[in-house]
């Protein structure tokens, strides 16, 4: 049994005639009666009684005809929905996002799904670095976009890298360190600073550019894995907060001196032997487009 035969069965249900169906069909007529003679014999029933030149739906086939109609609607629905996973219309995502990327990403992400293509099923993760790349490895994530610095080269993951984002010590407007032409160390070592996890290598640019003192184990007073808290704080009080400039356009950027250089760089995380998602191709478009790549 297949669903041509199904096919032809249902459009001869429908015309009661085999030369109409065959024309609707774009068959022949002998070609027609093969197909229903070969789904009867393998029924084991009659599906239609020939009258002369008419033809009857038996009472048999009038219960295979409901049965049929599901099974073939039921093709044209996988074959519709297959067509659109492919063109990246359809399906289900699952996304990590480390905590500057998410700061970025999750609302615009979240609202051009829901905007442009409502039959993606969109799951976005936050999260440590480690805890992602776990995640990302065990299957439980398609993809993931994190600072690339805080991430351990390993063989098996493909990074793609995004452009490079700057940072520096933000605050909210209104805060006293704003009056000062130039802030100093000294100065900014008033208030307390809050920062995410930041990697060796950062860690290593605030030592050369402050001293030993801004090591971040000794300086950052507040720590937290989402920048988007954190911003809140400084929102809230005279809090510093060392983070991308772009993740709190809200707040302001000190005139710190010696100037921070830092940058954060992000980057898509997948696995590299691992097919991918046809729905990444538009989610990578959309993540360029968000940050204006």
């Amino acid at each position: 049994m297949t669903l041509t035969q199904l096919r032809h069965f249902i459009d001869l249900a429908q015309t009661g005639s085999f030369s109409q169906s065959a024309m609707r069909l774009h068959i022949t007529q002998p070609a027609l009666s093969r197909s229903i003679k070969a789904l009867e014999d393998e029924l084991g029933q009659p599906l239609f009684d020939r009258l002369g030149r008419r033809i009857e739906i038996t009472a048999f086939g009038q219960q295979l005809q409901t049965h049929a109609r599901s099974l073939v609607d039921l093709a044209d629905t996988l074959r519709h929905n297959t067509q659109q996973a492919r063109q990246g219309l359809r399906g289900r995502l699952r996304i990590g996002l480390g905590s500057g990327p998410g700061a970025l990403l999750t609302t615009p992400l979240l609202l051009g799904m829901a905007q442009l293509t409502p039959q993606v099923q969109l799951h976005i993760s936050r999260g440590s670095t480690d805890l992602l790349v776990q995640a990302l490895r065990e299957r439980d994530l398609d993809a993931l976009v994190i600072d690339v610095r805080a991430l351990k080269p390993s063989p098996d993951l493909h990074v793609e890298a995004l452009p490079e984002m700057a940072a520096g010590f933000l605050v909210r407007p209104g805060h006293p360190l704003l009056r000062e032409r130039s802030v100093r160390l000294s100065q900014l070592n008033q208030y307390p600073l809050a920062s995410t996890p930041l990697s060796d290598e950062v860690a290593r640019l605030l030592v050369e550019r402050y001293g030993p003192q801004a090591h971040p184990d000794h300086w950052v007073s507040l720590r937290c894995d989402e920048i988007s808290q954190l911003a809140e704080v400084a929102r809230q009080s005279d809090t510093v907060v060392l983070a991308v400039r772009a993740a709190a356009p809200d707040l302001q950027a000190l005139p710190v001196q010696p100037k921070l250089t830092a940058t954060a760089r992000y980057g898509i995380v997948t696995v590299g032997s691992r097919s991918a998602s046809p729905l990444l191709a538009s989610w990578r478009e959309q993540v360029r487009a968000i940050l204006g790549v």
